[in-house]
């Protein structure tokens, strides 16, 4: 049977509609996520379909996680929606101090079986506090794991591997993939932890994840013009990070270029050029390149927005450079 081609939104929704069909204790908890069908349209119909197990929230983002998390507590499998990553800032105290410890704190006899779901990122004009990239917070934190698909066949996968984890997961969904259609195989088991090499090549690896990949395919047909052979890793689990799968391509290619949209202090980037610096030390030909946001609040205005972010003509012409010298 051919597989679908399909939104990112879509694959999202569908697997939610699945994972409702399939599991009589998965529920869906957040703002506007019933008749309004969320923030970015993802959650739209399935009320229709589940109106038992929809639950809209009012605003108020530290409640409705910890009416989540007792609910996981209790046996449900609940996968939270914010309307933007941006407010989990709000819910930091439940997830951070509560979910992420559950299991530890009560020897294994509790368990937090909780999806929390964050669009992220910016490109869209939204603001400084509607448009941050924060995953790297929650990568800091035991007992968390943290997902960030680039495609709609990732996308269903991971989300389909995560409601089957018995501790917290955070879900990134870029808000510019919405609209990104692929292929998906509904038949197709992604695991946590695993990344993929969606292209081989023997010069220089670059490492991105979410809608950067997009920038990712760009710079290599690019740097393929000169000849320049780029491998492209896109990590998807970003907590636990695929540490076997870096290695072994930066082994092989001696240069590694990591890209993110976040800021670069304490970024995912930094964490994966200190591990390649540490375990890749005398296969590296060049220091590690990180390219990221500039480290200043994202602007509202489009115009300036659009210039805190590396281009592809900026990374482009460092990469050939580094590699000319």
């Amino acid at each position: 049977m051919k597989n679908k081609i399909i939104t990112f939104r879509e694959a999202i929704r569908l697997t939610l509609n699945q994972i409702l069909q399939n599991d009589k204790k998965a529920i869906l908890i957040g703002e506007d996520i019933g008749i309004y069908g969320g923030a970015f349209g993802v959650t739209r119909g399935l009320i229709n379909k589940f109106p038992d197990r929809i639950i809209e929230t009012p605003i108020s983002e530290n409640s409705f996680v910890g009416v989540a998390l007792g609910a996981a507590i209790g046996g449900y499998k609940p996968i939270v929606e914010l309307m933007f990553s941006d407010f989990v800032t709000l819910a930091m105290d439940q997830i951070v101090n509560h979910a992420a410890k559950i299991s530890y704190m009560y020897g294994e006899q509790l368990k937090a079986p909780l999806i929390i779901r964050l669009p992220s990122g910016g490109g869209r004009g939204y603001g400084p506090s509607h448009s941050q990239s924060l995953e790297s917070w929650f990568c800091h934190i035991p007992g968390l794991s943290v997902l960030y698909p680039s495609n709609p066949n990732d996308a269903r996968g991971l989300l389909m591997s995560a409601t089957k984890e018995k501790s917290p997961v955070i879900f990134f969904e870029n808000k510019l993939s919405y609209d990104v259609k692929g292929e998906i195989n509904e038949n197709e088991i992604i695991n946590i932890g695993k990344a993929k090499t969606i292209k081989e090549g023997k010069d220089i690896t670059i490492i991105s994840y979410g809608r950067m990949l997009s920038i990712a395919e760009k710079v290599s047909l690019e740097l393929g013009k000169s000849d320049i052979s780029v491998e492209i890793i896109d990590l998807r689990t970003l907590k636990p990070l695929d540490e076997k799968s870096i290695i072994n391509s930066v082994k092989k290619t001696g240069r590694v270029a990591l890209l993110v949209e976040s800021s670069p202090f304490s970024s995912i980037a930094s964490e994966v050029i200190s591990l390649t610096s540490n375990k890749c030390f005398y296969n590296l030909k060049l220091p590690p390149m990180k390219f990221a946001a500039l480290d200043i609040p994202i602007p509202s205005s489009t115009r300036l927005e659009k210039n805190i972010y590396p281009t592809t003509e900026e990374i482009v012409k460092k990469i050939y450079d580094n590699l000319s010298t």
